[in-house]
């Protein structure tokens, strides 16, 4: 007797059938059931998946987050130094980030902000007063921070970083 269910009824299978084992090949033990998996148990094994990744999904977006922002601390860090670098170098600080790129400061370039993806929006301060004991009067940059207007995890503006 062929397994095929109630009135020649087959469940669908992905399996093509000429592959499918039916319960009267070889010996079948307790338990046993066709070769190849139903419809309905690939949409459970699915919908089981989809639920832990609903779960994995928000701590990989806070993950991203997190890392652009240590990218960005670390970038403030780096354009910082470096700005105080160039004034102790050349007794007058910079007149624009490009011009610690030109000096060799920043050898590969100005780097990205990693919020904004241009390294067109850095915003900088300018000191208004000249720095005391340069032997020029010129008002430089200071200061450097993000362009971008989102907050970050702990609630600040990245702008005020």
């Amino acid at each position: 007797m062929k397994w095929t269910g109630a009135k020649g009824w087959r469940p669908l299978s992905l399996v093509p059938r000429h592959l499918q084992r039916t319960r009267d090949e070889g010996p079948v033990t307790k338990g046993a059931s066709p070769m190849g998996f139903t419809l309905l148990e690939l949409m459970v094994v699915l919908t089981l998946i989809l639920i832990l990744a609903s779960f994995a999904f928000p701590t990989y977006q806070v993950a991203i987050v997190r890392a652009r922002e240590a990218v960005l601390r670390d970038d403030l860090y780096t354009m910082r130094s470096l700005i105080d670098q160039f004034t102790l170098d050349k007794q007058r600080p910079p007149q624009s980030l490009d011009e610690l790129v030109e000096a060799g400061y920043l050898r590969g370039g100005l780097p990205a902000d990693p919020f904004t993806r241009s390294n067109q929006t850095w915003q900088v301060d300018l000191e208004d007063v000249p720095i005391p004991g340069s032997s020029q009067g010129v008002p430089g940059i200071v200061d450097v921070h993000s362009g971008s207007e989102e907050t970050s995890l702990d609630g600040t503006p990245y702008s005020s970083w």
